[in-house]
């Protein structure tokens, strides 16, 4: 996975969890519902989760495996840690994006809405609002006696994100998988566990001390 793609993905994941999407009871409830579930489920101001990361390109036929822990703050804050196969720390405190691969011995330094593109990420994570106009949300019919399935469909098309599917438990309202896929098929599979929510997490969190004596590289 590139870190262009790496950093699309976890921004997407942040504007699902925090933006909301759907959620649900016992019955098939309709979109509105399912938005109304999900945004009180991750109403507080942060939560982490542990989650563990399957990565397919298709036309390589190449699935990467990875797995570690993720925290999340309002409006814009999120601090992903791989700890397999590979250590690596990606951080953004919504201004500043760092990522540390300490087996490089590096930090690629940015800024976090323009890597993201023309500024799309802090706009989507900023308000609700633009989320809800930015895209498409449908209900699937292949939820099982415990999820339901979501597809939302950006309106906006974009070679790095199709379309975005939700699995969101119908007790608790937990997102627990998100799948993001491109135009060329490629699927980034995230499932999460071990939810703690309404979390006081400083925003020392999400801020990234650069070690002494690593390489510095400036994304462009």
């Amino acid at each position: 996975m590139t870190t262009r793609k790496i950093y699309y993905v976890a921004l997407t994941v942040f504007l699902v969890l925090f933006a909301g999407g759907t959620a649900a009871g016992e019955s098939v409830p309709d979109v509105d519902t399912l938005i109304a579930g999900i945004e009180k489920r991750y109403a507080g101001t942060g939560f982490s989760a542990r989650f563990d990361q399957e990565s397919t390109l298709k036309a390589m036929d190449i699935t990467d495996t990875a797995s570690g822990g993720v925290w999340f703050r309002r409006p814009e804050m999120m601090r992903w840690e791989y700890e397999t196969p590979e250590r690596q720390v990606i951080v953004s405190d919504g201004v500043t994006l760092w990522i540390y691969r300490p087996e490089d011995n590096q930090v690629m330094l940015g800024d976090a809405s323009a890597y993201f593109g023309e500024g799309r990420g802090a706009s989507f994570l900023s308000d609700i609002r633009l989320v809800k106009k930015k895209f498409d949300v449908q209900l699937l019919d292949d939820e099982s006696a415990d999820t339901h399935s979501v597809k939302m469909t950006p309106r906006e098309k974009s070679h790095d994100l199709a379309s975005v599917r939700l699995t969101i438990d119908k007790k608790t309202f937990d997102i627990v998988q998100v799948i993001t896929a491109n135009v060329y098929g490629d699927e980034t599979r995230i499932r999460f566990n071990t939810f703690k929510y309404n979390q006081d997490l400083g925003a020392s969190l999400f801020f990234f001390d650069i070690p002494k004596g690593v390489d510095v590289i400036r994304l462009d």
